[in-house]
């Protein structure tokens, strides 16, 4: 695709998805599935794209150069038959907590008209986990009863369960984290900044994300924090839960350094992978119930310590 897309290592999801859209006999829903941070919104864009006209080599047929007039299109978000769904901006100019059931119904109604290019209609939906349960709901219906020549791409961070019944509508590419090469490469092709390195662990895009002061600061005083254990002074721990709570990046990268070092242990030690369960558990409870970056900081840290005094 262009150099806006490229993507690293997912090769064979993409080798699937053309595999059927060449048979004639391509599914109307596709879930693409895997960690945040690598590359799901970039395949789907492709793919996406691909679906609308636009080819590049014989050998790579998403690997459309920049004068691809179709790619352009899509890539500026003017392509008629093309609409992607994510989270918008409230009247104070932050994005909402979710994607609400009216994007959901427009997106419906999208699908209702005929191809303005008289190919398909293409929708993404980045991500089911930012869609409300309203809003799933309304999804199901397009799902059950699809429109002639439409293609839906619901992107999937796994971070909250989703509908069975959009999951059994649904074709699935899996998609994993990024071995080291292809993480560097895509840092390299993103011009990121050299601290993402050390924060992607196989997720670029998270890496990028988390590449801010409040999130460098969190990372360390996560890392500080867990090498003191299972005996932290109080000073470790007020550092902690100050610089963790600074904003919801600094949340994030305090969290995922902590449930990083879990699954590492948990690796090598099977007692490990409770503590990794519950504190997992806690963080998707603090999502749930949108606790703030403090409160959030607050329940890892106990959750982490208890753990830690129990192994």
């Amino acid at each position: 695709m262009s150099i806006a897309w490229p993507l690293y290592g997912h090769d064979t999801a993409e080798a699937s998805f053309l595999a059927s859209a060449t048979t004639g006999k391509l599914h109307h829903g596709w879930l693409i599935e895997g960690p945040s941070g690598i590359g799901k919104a970039t395949m789907a864009n492709r793919l996406a794209a691909y679906m609308l006209g636009a080819r590049g080599r014989e050998a790579a047929p998403l690997d459309a150069d920049s004068s691809d007039p179709v790619a352009r299109t899509c890539l500026t978000g003017a392509h008629p038959d093309l609409r992607v769904v994510h989270r918008e901006l409230n009247d104070k100019g932050k994005l909402r907590q979710d994607i609400s059931v009216d994007q959901v119904r427009e997106l419906i109604q999208f699908f209702s008209l005929k191809p303005a290019q008289g190919g398909w209609r293409v929708g993404i939906i980045d991500s089911l986990d930012e869609l409300n349960r309203n809003g799933a709901n309304a999804l199901l219906k397009t799902l059950e009863e699809p429109p002639e020549h439409s293609i839906l791409f619901l992107v999937n961070h796994g971070t909250t369960p989703i509908l069975p019944t959009i999951r059994s509508r649904c074709r699935v590419l899996r998609v994993s984290a990024l071995g080291d090469e292809d993480t560097i490469r895509a840092l390299e092709t993103a011009t990121a900044p050299a601290e993402a390195a050390s924060l992607s662990k196989g997720r670029p895009g998270l890496g990028i994300q988390l590449s801010t002061p409040a999130g460098l600061a969190a990372s360390h005083a996560a890392k500080v924090l867990l090498r003191s254990l299972p005996r932290p002074n109080d000073g470790l721990v007020t550092d902690a839960l100050q610089t963790a709570s600074a904003d919801d990046t600094a949340m994030q990268a305090f969290q995922e350094e902590i449930l990083t070092w879990l699954a590492r242990r948990a690796e090598q030690e099977p007692a490990a992978a409770k503590a990794w369960l519950e504190v997992s558990r806690l963080a998707g409870e603090a999502r749930a119930l949108k606790m703030d970056p403090a409160q959030t900081a607050s329940k890892l840290i106990a959750g982490l310590y208890s753990a830690a005094k129990a192994h």
